[in-house]
């Protein structure tokens, strides 16, 4: 069936006509892909075309579509009864997984989203300090938090005001946005404010200004200056979490956070959101604690038997990380020889900008040629590719890819 024609009945009902703005297609043009199914690494749309899927629903399918493992388990799962209000046993086996790769942290809570885990974590943070302020990256974006649509990346990038509208200018005044990648400036703003700063939230490897590479050093000055002031240092780990490898970004780079946000690949491709870290700021939540958090779905059994099931397949199989990272920086290699645009590239995710200067920070990305983006997108869909559909986004590769597909995005 026609995708403009799926759109054009989708407007008709769904506010701007899908559920998530940057599905729009706008920064690319035509109308979006309505997928019909997904297998491996392939997603099959309602025109009959099969493309080759780089999006991967934006990270967590790190199996692929319709992985046997993780369908069985859902299968399962959803026999024996979708939610039940009362915890389950699988619950506590999800967390255990998570608490042995992630030492750092000590106690977890699952809930439904990336975005409702980090609103989570913040109120924590201010709980637990008795501070107000904020502290982010430009060009990282935590979900649609009001306090954090403060210079944010991903589709909020792309919107003419700095942060969204609808957001009271109270919430915005107490969030203060560095660029990434900067040590001196982040060093002297935690100098002006570090007694009325609670949290730090940080993408240790940004993936919503397109692909960030971290300078150790910068992360490493965070560390340092949040434990030197009694700061909550929050390491945003949706997307790296699991892709990076079984210890996320956090492991990768020596770092040992207060809290951690994760999502996408430990609920296997079903809606799912965790935040966790020290066993003192996880014990101000109820009901042990005054700092009140709740969710009706929050652990459910289907998507925590996903997450399950994913983990457990990454755990026997630890030479992934490693096999997706050599993939793709043989890639970025190939790249690099082929086109005069930027490449960034670590572990299983990357980024291509249609510039020809290095990409450091969300000034950097936002200095790239959008057209010509746009253009080379649609040279992309006409061979069958499917890539993010907008400039400020990260592609990634499933255990399913092959030094082969990747070839495809060599376009002239």
């Amino acid at each position: 069936m026609n995708h403009a024609h799926l759109f054009e009945e989708a407007q008709r009902f769904l506010a701007g006509g899908v559920n998530s703005p940057v599905r729009a297609f706008r920064s690319v043009g035509g109308a979006p892909l309505f997928a019909q199914r997904g297998s491996g690494k392939y997603l099959y749309c309602e025109d009959g075309r099969r493309m080759l899927d780089f999006c991967l629903s934006w990270g967590p399918l790190i199996l692929g579509h319709a992985h046997p493992e993780v369908c069985a388990a859902v299968a399962a799962a959803a026999h024996n009864g979708a939610t039940f209000g009362v915890p389950t046993r699988a619950e506590t086996e999800l967390a255990a997984l998570i608490i042995a790769a992630f030492p750092s942290i000590e106690r977890l809570r699952l809930v439904n989203s990336g975005t409702e885990a980090v609103m989570s974590a913040l109120r924590v943070a201010r709980g637990y300090t008795g501070r107000q302020m904020l502290l982010k990256c430009d060009g990282c974006y935590h979900g649609h938090v009001d306090a954090l649509l403060v210079r944010a990346g991903s589709g909020v990038a792309e919107l003419p005001q700095a942060s969204s509208n609808g957001v009271p200018d109270a919430l915005a005044r107490l969030t203060i946005s560095v660029p990434f990648n900067d040590p001196a400036t982040f060093t002297r703003l935690i100098a002006q404010y570090h007694d009325e700063i609670a949290a730090v939230i940080l993408e240790p490897v940004p993936g919503n200004m397109g692909l960030v590479v971290p300078d150790p050093a910068f992360l490493h000055t965070v560390r340092e200056l949040t434990l030197r002031h009694g700061i909550v240092l929050i390491l945003d780990e949706v997307i790296s979490g699991f892709r990076l490898g079984y210890g996320g970004a956090q492991h990768r780079f020596g770092l040992v956070p207060d809290m951690t946000i994760l999502g996408k690949i430990i609920g296997g491709g079903l809606p799912v959101g965790a935040f966790g870290g020290r066993k003192e700021l996880m014990d101000c939540l109820a009901p042990v604690g005054d700092v009140y958090q709740a969710g009706t779905l929050s652990g459910n059994p289907i998507a925590v038997a996903a997450g399950l099931a994913t983990l457990r397949w990454l755990e026997r199989h630890p030479r992934t990380f490693t096999d997706l990272e050599h993939l793709v920086t043989q890639f970025a290699q190939q790249w690099r020889q082929h086109s005069p645009c930027t490449i960034n590239a670590i572990g299983s995710l990357f980024s291509i900008f249609h510039t020809n200067r290095p990409v450091r920070n969300y000034a950097d990305a936002c200095a790239q040629d959008l057209d010509a983006f746009a253009k080379t997108y649609q040279q992309w869909l006409a061979r069958d590719v499917f890539m993010p559909p907008a400039p400020f986004e990260t592609a990634f590769v499933s255990i399913m890819h092959t030094p082969e597909d990747l070839q495809c995005l060599l376009v002239s």
